[in-house]
Formats: C-alpha cells, structure tokens, sequence
C-alpha cells in the first residue's frame, strides 16, 4: 500500500509567503497527504492565512500558544502526525506537484535490498537482506533574494561534514541537497527522536540520519523549488550562515561528528515537548489524540 504521508510546514510571521506553500502541498498528487501548519507564535496575519484552509478535509492548522523555534515546531509535527511518513516543508517552499508520490513510491518500495557489492554489516546489515529505506531526499532549485535561481544537485555534499577534503569544487557554498526536502519512514523517528533544538537542525538530523546508518535514497531531479527572501532564516543577519549563532550551532554538530568518529555511538534525541502548548488546532480528528490532548492541556500555563 502507498504509504499516508504529512507535510509539516512550522512557520513564524511569513503570512505573506504561507497561501503558495499550502496550496502547493494541498495540490500534491499524492492522494494521502495531510498538510499540518505549525504556527510558532506569529504575531502577524498567519491566524488568518490559517482560517482560510480550516475547512479543507486534509488540512491541520496548530497554533501554538508561544515561540518555541523551528526545530520544536517540527518536533510538533512529528507529535501530532499519524502518517506512515513524514516530509517537512519550509513556509516559502514550492514542491512540484508529483514530488510526495516520488517519494512515497520510493518508501514503500519491498524489493529494495542490501547489493553484496557494498560493505553494510558497517551500518548494521547482512547482505541480500531487504533494506526500508529511512528517508528519500530530492534535488532542488534555490531562489535568491535577487532573483537568481541555483540548481541544488550535488547529492556528495551530503557528507560534508565527514569528508571535507572531498568538497572542493563545490560551487556556491552550502551547494548540498538539503533534508528538509526529504521524506522520512516513521520508524527514523522511532530510533533516533526528532530535531535538536538549534538552528542547524537539519544539518545535525541529516548527520545523525549518516551516522546511524539509515538509508537515504537520492530522486536525482528537482522537485522542489525554495524561495529565499531578506526575512529568512539563511539571510537574515542574526541567523545567516556568517552570524555568531549559526556558527556556535555549526560547532556543535561538528563536534558530535567528532565523537561519532571516536565512539560509533550515536545518540538520539528524544522529542521532549514540556512546556509546549497548543492554543488551537482547526482539523483535531487528523491529529495522534494523546499528544493533541497533552499540548492543548498546556495552553494556559503557556501563553
């Protein structure tokens, strides 16, 4: 069976770029999508972009009752979703239309396995065995602020933070096929938690999904297309990649790529949402009750 999937879109004051990027999920082709916007404590018209689409069957809006920042707002999404897998979309993200059902097809794929031809008793597995695959990312292009358009391909920066002496001639910096464009099994998350709490989130999940030894499949085309502008997180001053946060962040996945070349252990990172409250959600029966339950309870004592 084609596996039911949630697109988590967690935004914060971007009401003038969430319509298109609900839409483009709304319009996936895959016909089990959910699409759950996390509202993070925005302060500006996300309420109302949220009250358009509340009557939409496949439509989740969460507002949560503060700011709690992406990594958590993810965390959220994972919490809440009951689908079979997971894909996280940026709120001033386009996916081509067909890019869920690519990738679903992949996840549910049975008759992927272990080629003998490969070493994978180093990431835990015999050979010939059958391999579900955790996560499958895709190309795709970037839209800079002064409108230039980079295509993101180069699917060996994946491992950049391991093997930097097999990155020169990299093209622009950060040329790397980002895993928010990836769908994740539900199970990754089972093993190894959800989103650390930093900016670099998904450059310590991408890694800690690497140092696992989870399978992550390429779809070698575009199929998303990301929309940078001056107010997000890559371009603003106090988060762009030169910022002091961003670096101490960078330092600490950095540091536990060290250990992990040290150890082989590599620790997950449990979803801990203590203190996160929702202060409404339009479409509940498409939520796990239980956490719904526990988040809305916290409402008050949060706002």
């Amino acid at each position: 069976m084609t596996p039911s999937v949630t697109i988590v879109i967690p935004t914060y004051n971007r009401a003038h770029t969430l319509p298109l990027a609900i839409d483009a999920a709304l319009g996936q082709s895959h016909p089990d999508t959910t699409v759950m916007v996390v509202d993070d404590g925005s302060t500006d018209g996300t309420g109302s972009v949220i009250a358009r689409y509340a009557d939409h069957p496949r439509f989740v809006g969460v507002s949560l009752a503060g700011n709690v920042g992406t990594a958590q707002a993810k965390n959220v999404g994972i919490a809440l979703s009951s689908a079979d897998a997971i894909t996280f979309h940026d709120s001033d993200d386009l996916p081509h239309r067909d890019k869920v059902m690519r990738q679903a097809r992949v996840i549910r794929n049975e008759t992927i396995s272990a080629h003998p031809c490969l070493n994978w008793r180093l990431s835990g597995r015999e050979p010939e065995t059958r391999i579900q695959v955790g996560g499958v990312l895709t190309h795709h292009e970037l839209i800079l602020p002064d409108g230039e358009r980079v295509e993101i391909r180069r699917t060996l920066s994946l491992v950049d933070d391991f093997f930097p002496n097999l990155q020169m001639a990299a093209g622009v910096p950060g040329d790397w096929t980002h895993v928010n464009s990836g769908l994740f099994h539900r199970s990754v998350f089972d093993r190894l938690g959800g989103f650390s709490d930093c900016i670099e989130e998904d450059r310590e999940f991408r890694n800690r999904l690497i140092m696992a030894g989870e399978v992550l499949w390429v779809i070698p085309e575009i199929l998303l297309t990301k929309i940078e502008t001056a107010d997000s997180l890559t371009q603003a001053g106090e988060t762009d990649y030169d910022s002091p946060r961003r670096i101490a962040d960078r330092k600490r996945v950095w540091d536990a790529v060290g250990r992990w070349f040290a150890t082989r252990e590599v620790d997950p990172v449990p979803i801990d949402l203590t203190g996160v409250g929702i202060r409404s959600c339009t479409n509940p029966a498409l939520c796990e009750r239980g956490a719904l339950a526990r988040m809305t309870a916290l409402k008050d004592r949060v706002a």
